[in-house]
């Protein structure tokens, strides 16, 4: 038995037809780990049956023509490539290729390990749509591919500085773009805050602040303020509210006056 013959295993399916998707694609994984040796890092499965292979990124293209080519595969599609960061790792990034057979049903998931400073040969050539894809996978995490045709950032604009999906890239970024009416044209500026970021308590959202906030006597319910926080005073105020008879300073009315002329 072979490595990836002892890694490789299959949940257990209900369907038939889902058992049947899982034996042909192992049978496919048998093809690959004969004709390209030791091009098969790992095979995994999910608990949906949804079947993933680890492929060396050197093998990527060889692999790619033999997926869409054979005759038991006929993975003449490929739906989506993206990347992934994992910031811990030696080899940070990882493209996901997902592949489909319209012929057999049945589809495939490509994982390719790639280091910082590593270049992934392009598969343009085999699957057409990968041109976007991988202007895509370079414009967000800065992932360099080989023999592309027009290698080009894709959703950013001209001179951005950075790639965004990256872990490590800021939130605010590094320019903020805006259009001057003196200049008549949009300028390009860094990025500079007004305040710093405010700090949130997630797992109390709603009681993030430690200090009590005008409107929270509001709720009427002790038990949900938090622990650190009185709750109001019931107590009446021993302010009495101004008096509302008249006072000493009214003026007079006419005949008052002319009374106190006679006096």
């Amino acid at each position: 038995m072979t490595e990836f013959e002892s890694s490789f295993k299959p949940p257990m399916v209900a369907s038939a037809r889902a058992a049947k998707s899982l034996a042909e694609i192992e049978a496919i994984a048998d093809l690959i780990d004969s004709h390209f040796e030791n091009s098969l890092i790992e095979a995994t499965t999910s608990p949906l049956g949804e079947v993933s292979f680890t492929l060396k990124a050197e093998q990527i293209v060889p692999i790619a023509y033999f997926l869409r080519d054979d005759s038991s595969c006929r993975f003449t599609q490929l739906v989506d490539l993206c990347g992934v960061d994992y910031t811990t790792l030696p080899k940070r990034f990882e493209l996901v290729y997902h592949l489909l057979s319209l012929v057999n049903n049945s589809r495939l998931r490509l994982r390719v390990r790639v280091a910082e400073d590593e270049a992934v040969p392009s598969v343009c050539e085999v699957w057409p749509t990968a041109g976007w894809y991988e202007r895509e996978c370079w414009d967000m995490f800065g992932i360099w591919f080989a023999d592309h045709p027009d290698l080009r950032r894709l959703l950013t604009d001209y001179g951005f500085d950075g790639h965004p999906l990256r872990k490590d890239f800021p939130l605010s970024g590094y320019t903020e773009a805006r259009y001057d009416h003196g200049l008549q044209r949009v300028v390009y500026e860094r990025v500079n805050l007004a305040q710093d970021f405010r700090r949130f308590d997630f797992e109390s959202p709603w009681h993030a602040s430690p200090q009590r906030l005008h409107g929270d006597e509001k709720g009427g319910d002790e038990k949900a303020l938090p622990p650190d926080i009185e709750a109001p005073s019931t107590e009446a105020s021993s302010t009495e509210p101004p008096s509302t008879e008249a006072s000493s300073t009214e003026p007079l009315s006419a005949e008052q006056g002319k009374n106190d002329k006679l006096d």
